[in-house]
């Protein structure tokens, strides 16, 4: 069932891996906090693997290239991000260049190899949702989505921005049931951030018949994350506060996502701008 994990210093391990016991089997999620000099070698095998410098920057080594000098960031708040698909190799040092560093790393379970590649903030591809009228203004930054069809497994990883006292995830929609054309099967981890920090937002999970999906609702807080194995799951944040969340994706069989729509909800589609082509974004 879906869970929430509160704000810990994770001490560089691993707050989901595969195998954890979690509600989450294929998605692996972690956080690095580097000072400059300072190294941290990733031993996942059987995954992909996605760093993402949030902030600072720093060196990463994976399959035998090195990419220098990733990431631009003073900020998650400072405009796109620059990353390195690690691809499926088993070992990825990240070595930080300056005080501060902070990367995220996503993964999935996948058979498949691929090989490393950059991410650069230039490659990433945003699509503007809702609007201040419907409540649901956000901005999805895809970091590895359409740029790495044919290039990685199905792994899907973006950041979005959401507006004070906003929706995202909506209209309330679910991914847990491969029943193509109508829905795929993806996992999804939330990790939010909030500006200010002290901010605060609600997260909604539930099953068709509105309930049947623990938690129901939870407070999300700066540092949470939130994991997603099945149903419904809108979020909000409270007026006065930005929010960010770092989205991670799994596909069970595929890597394009296809969300399904509650079908309560199913007319705010064509009122609330923007939901089409944040679909076609996904695929």
């Amino acid at each position: 069932m879906p869970q929430l994990l509160r704000a810990s210093d994770n001490r560089n391990r691993p707050l989901v891996a595969p195998g954890d016991g979690g509600p989450l089997a294929l998605t692996y999620f972690n956080l690095l906090r580097l000072r400059a000099g300072e190294s941290h070698t990733l031993d996942v095998p059987q995954c992909e693997l996605l760093c993402v410098v949030l902030t600072g920057q720093a060196e990463i080594a994976a399959g035998g290239m090195s990419f220098e000098r990733v990431g631009r960031r003073a900020s998650i708040w400072d405009g796109s991000a620059d990353s390195v698909y690690c691809g499926t190799c088993p070992r990825v040092t990240v070595r930080a260049l300056r005080d501060g560093t902070e990367v995220a790393v996503a993964g999935g379970v996948c058979d498949r190899p691929f090989a490393p590649f950059r991410i650069a903030p230039e490659e990433v591809e945003a699509v503007e949702v809702g609007s201040h009228d419907t409540h649901a203004r956000r901005r999805i930054c895809h970091i590895l989505g359409q740029n790495a069809n044919g290039r990685a497994g199905n792994l899907l990883v973006s950041e979005l921005y959401g507006e004070e006292g906003c929706w995202s995830g909506y209209p309330p929609h679910k991914h847990d049931t491969d029943r193509l054309p109508e829905e795929t099967d993806h996992e999804e981890l939330y990790h939010y951030r909030y500006r200010p920090e002290t901010g605060f937002g609600a997260q909604f999970c539930y099953g068709a018949d509105g309930g049947g999906a623990e938690p129901g609702v939870a407070m999300t807080r700066h540092g949470d994350t939130f994991l997603i194995d099945r149903g419904y799951h809108p979020t909000v944040r409270a007026p006065g506060h930005e929010g960010y969340i770092f989205t991670v994706l799994v596909g069970r069989r595929h890597r394009g996502l296809v969300q399904s729509f509650e079908p309560a909800h199913a007319h705010l589609m064509a009122k609330i701008p923007g939901i089409q082509a944040m679909r076609d974004k996904f695929r």
